[in-house]
């Protein structure tokens, strides 16, 4: 893996009228609610379940020894769900561990350049992160009425590991962090994401504050990978459980007990209301493109499947049925989005759909391109050179409506490389209110890079090509590019003369209805809030979270304590994928 190091400043700044919609969208979607004290709520909970819960520690010290990493005890949604979870495993017997940082790295996923009104002065005077304090102390909160024992990272790093991490930073030349491994764990590349994130941008500029900034994640990236290696070494724990397994630390966390042999499993947070993703041995981001298509191919698929699938794609046009949705009141109108935009549907229109260029930045070898800038720009430059063809770009909503708004906008990039955009390429920008579902049903075909609308668009019927690391690739339905020759070689092919074929439509479904209602786990304990944060915990006794009382959580705790597939058999539950308001 490569970093690029632009020459052009990042763009910090937008107009005033990108600030006001901005400004707008987030009022929408981002309303504050009262938060949840969940270290309160835990020490109420198990006040009233003393007696029993005392039990189910005492037992569970004989048990298999677990790892919860959650690390960041401040993250918003991790530690409401890790802490549920260690409480669950618990009472099956596991001998539960918490994992917390407590100011030991001197940055990590929690911060971002926002965060820091004075950020020369941060990087200068080796500073703790502004929200050090906070998440300690929320970490510490919802953890210790628990009763389990807590790990802090500072436990395992030594005065010689702060002295190494500090030299190899500073010393290492900054072209070689992104391919840096220590004991063949890809430090560097942890590290390259993390920097990315924390100025919400898909590569970094040439100045002094991105460069001391990647310099300060990689160190932060090798203490962390020291605290593991060290936590992990006796060789006591079977397995570890945590969020994302991206970015620093958990990355690093990941990338050590993988080659310490400890069982992972990761998870994220769910498109569905309620749901959540779980995976084994890597982050979701990897396994969801490697997932052998076995698992959801010898779905028996029958009209009530069919609907219960039809009926949640349509919702999702408005995110009725989902945690958030990016737009308020979608316009859905063809002839007024084609006076818009200015695209004529009449002629042969080929979709395009970016995602946010900061995001997830790993190492995927499938990609055709370097990174999702490289891809639009030569696209573009492409359908130049097409005028039988119209490209028609839908720009991520989230580059404004993320909780990680991006800075590094599509539409700046593509208008700094193309001053005069050619007259049959058309753009709706991020803050459009227009449906890119209406638009994208309107194409001959569509291409993506990563976004996951692929696997909607199939189901409708719609060719799919894929330049990069959706996880629609390698399912056997879209058309995916291995390198930019082959990209290329498929888009001489429109445009296409028809659409999907039935079997083809029948095999897309299939996994559609998996991606969306088999690997999303129902977990009926958190409630959604309509706002943000997203959702409360609801327990009203312990028996709920006992074996045997919810199918969800019985799934995911059997995942991790022995290593089943994280599937929901949602095939058996139908008449549970009903248009309800947890649904």
């Amino acid at each position: 893996m490569s970093i690029l190091f632009r020459q052009n400043n990042i763009q910090m700044t937008s107009s005033p009228h990108k600030k006001k919609i901005l400004k707008k969208i987030k009022k929408l979607l981002f309303r504050k609610t009262a938060k949840q004290d969940y270290g309160l709520f835990w020490q109420k909970f198990l006040d009233a379940h003393r007696v029993q819960w005392q039990q189910a520690l005492k037992i569970a010290q004989k048990g298999p020894k677990i790892l919860i990493g959650t690390s960041t005890g401040g993250q918003a949604m991790a530690a409401p769900v890790e802490s549920l979870l260690a409480v669950a495993l618990t009472l099956r017997g596991a001998n539960v561990r918490i994992l917390l940082c407590d100011q030991s790295l001197p940055i990590c996923s929690m911060g971002l350049s926002t965060d820091f009104p004075d950020l020369p002065n941060f990087l200068d005077a080796e500073m703790s992160m502004p929200r050090c304090v906070k998440c300690i102390r929320k970490g510490e909160s919802i953890f210790r009425p628990l009763g389990l024992p807590i790990d802090l990272y500072s436990q395992f790093i030594t005065a010689a590991d702060n002295s190494d991490a500090h030299d190899t930073a500073s010393s290492i030349p900054l072209e070689q962090i992104p391919d840096y491994h220590w004991n063949e764990i890809a430090v560097g590349e942890h590290a390259v994401a993390g920097a990315l994130r924390f100025f919400a941008v898909g590569d970094l500029d040439d100045g002094p504050h991105a460069r001391k900034v990647l310099r300060r994640f990689f160190k932060a990236a090798l203490l962390a990978t020291f605290s593991a290696s060290r936590l992990l070494s006796d060789g006591s724990f079977e397995r570890a459980a945590f969020h994302h397994g991206i970015y620093v630390p958990q990355g690093l966390l990941g990338e050590v007990a993988r080659r310490a042999r400890v069982n992972v499993v990761n998870w994220i947070q769910a498109y569905r209301k309620e749901c959540f993703i779980f995976s084994h041995d890597d982050t979701y981001h990897h396994t969801m493109m490697s997932e052998p298509t076995d698992r959801w191919t010898g779905i028996a698929w029958n009209n009530k499947m069919d609907d219960r699938l039809l009926n949640y794609l349509k919702s999702r046009w408005e995110g009725t049925r989902d945690w958030i949705s990016f737009h308020k009141e979608p316009q859905f109108d063809l002839q007024q989005i084609s006076r818009t935009i200015g695209v004529d549907f009449s002629k042969p229109t080929i979709g395009m759909l970016t995602n946010v260029m900061w995001d997830a930045q790993l190492h995927y070898p499938a990609n055709a391109f370097p990174n999702m800038r490289a891809w639009v720009l030569q696209t573009i430059d492409y359908f130049a050179k097409r005028p039988d063809l119209q490209l028609l770009i839908r720009v991520h909503p989230a580059e404004l409506t993320g909780i990680v708004p991006s800075r590094q906008r599509v539409v700046d990039e593509i208008n700094q490389a193309f001053p005069a955009l050619p007259p049959n390429i058309f753009i709706i920008p991020p803050e459009s209110r227009i449906s890119t579902y209406a638009a994208m049903l309107q194409c001959n075909a569509v291409i993506i890079f990563g976004t996951k609308t692929g696997v909607e668009l199939t189901s409708m019927g719609i060719p799919v090509i894929v330049a990069g690391e959706a996880w629609i690739r390698n399912k056997g339905i879209t058309l995916d590019a291995a390198s930019v020759e082959s990209y290329f070689d498929l888009l001489d092919r429109l445009p296409l003369s028809t659409k999907l074929d039935d079997a083809t439509i029948v095999r897309a479904r299939k996994y559609a209805f998996h991606f969306f209602f088999r690997r999303m786990i129902p977990l009926e304990f958190f409630q959604p809030t309509g706002s943000w944060p997203p959702f409360h915990l609801r327990v009203d006794s312990l028996d709920q979270l006992k074996p045997g009382n919810s199918k969800g959580l019985d799934i995911i705790c059997d995942g991790i304590l022995n290593g089943t597939d994280f599937i929901y058999p949602a095939e058996h539950y139908l008449d549970h994928l009903q248009p309800t308001a947890g649904n």
